[in-house]
């Protein structure tokens, strides 16, 4: 079935739900291994590394399915637009964790549902949520902000910013590709925009950053990339690509609340760090809150 054919959904099934729940919980977990990596490679230098890694596998499986990435459809500049958005989004979460601690950004950064939840439906009817809706999205953004709590007091206001920035963008870039429809063409070549702009976009700013660009990697570093290339930048993405051109954008994107909780946990399984009843607590939330929000 073609990219403008396929059915769309209005709620999410169980297959959806899968999906989702196993990209959230490997986003969780790629967060714990990229913090131990950057112990011993450049964060942005890292990331754009992994770029031309999943673009260059994107490229291979669209050669393999006969996909085709550069024919005239009409979707090059929303397709520029869209992978221009990717890329800032990620310039400000790189640079803005020099300026402030993860946890605190993380909560900023997951603020990207409510920008979709508010902006789509001027451009979509379909997607708008009703009252019991925002209450689920408030009840999720709530148990983020309640679990990371401990890590307010060691931000600054322009690592905030950048965090909130970030967010917004993530939550722009779902909103350019429901809104220039973008989900008609494949999955694949939506997500080939977004990766090969914001590789281009990292690499140069990797460069202005002065970060080294060192060779000499240790087996746990090179087993980390690839990890984060091949699941990460590749699978996961085009997985949700995907998921945005059959289910409702809005109610997909509630489910970016399980990630940094999920990073907590796979923090204190990898770090040793002890569960607390604040994670408990913030999982039943958020669990209340996807429920709210994906209620027929």
């Amino acid at each position: 079935m073609s990219a403008s054919t396929r059915p769309r959904k209005d709620h999410l099934d169980a297959l959806a739900i899968g999906i989702l729940l196993m990209c959230c919980l490997f986003w969780g977990f790629q967060q714990v291994m990229v913090k131990v990596t950057v112990a011993e490679l450049p964060p942005v230098f890292v990331s754009a590394v992994r770029g031309v890694g999943a673009t260059l596998l994107l490229w291979l499986w669209c050669r393999w399915r006969g996909l085709r990435l550069f024919e005239r459809d009409g979707s090059l500049w929303p397709g520029l637009l869209a992978g221009s958005l990717f890329a800032i989004e990620f310039a400000f979460i790189y640079v803005g964790l020099q300026h402030t601690s993860a946890s605190r950004l993380t909560v900023f950064l997951y603020t990207s549902p409510f920008w979709v939840a508010a902006l789509l439906p001027f451009f979509i009817r379909s997607e708008r949520l009703r009252p019991v809706q925002w209450l689920g999205m408030v009840c999720a953004f709530a148990a983020v902000v309640f679990a990371l709590r401990e890590g307010f007091g060691s931000g600054d206001a322009a690592g905030d910013l950048m965090g909130l920035a970030a967010g917004a963008l993530w939550g722009l870039t779902t909103v350019a590709i429901r809104a220039t429809h973008l989900t008609r063409i494949s999955a694949e070549k939506l997500l080939f925009y977004q990766l090969a702009v914001s590789t281009v976009v990292l690499g140069l700013l990797s460069l202005a950053m002065g970060e080294p660009w060192d060779a000499s990697w240790s087996g746990f570093a090179i087993g980390s990339v690839a990890i984060q290339t091949v699941v990460g930048a590749f699978a996961s993405y085009l997985a949700w690509m995907w998921m945005l051109g059959h289910y409702p954008a809005t109610k997909i994107s509630a489910f970016v609340f399980l990630t940094p909780l999920f990073a907590l946990l796979f923090g204190m399984l990898w770090l040793g760090e002890a569960v607390t009843l604040t994670l408990i607590l913030s999982l039943t939330l958020v669990a209340v809150g996807i429920v709210l929000v994906n209620r027929k």
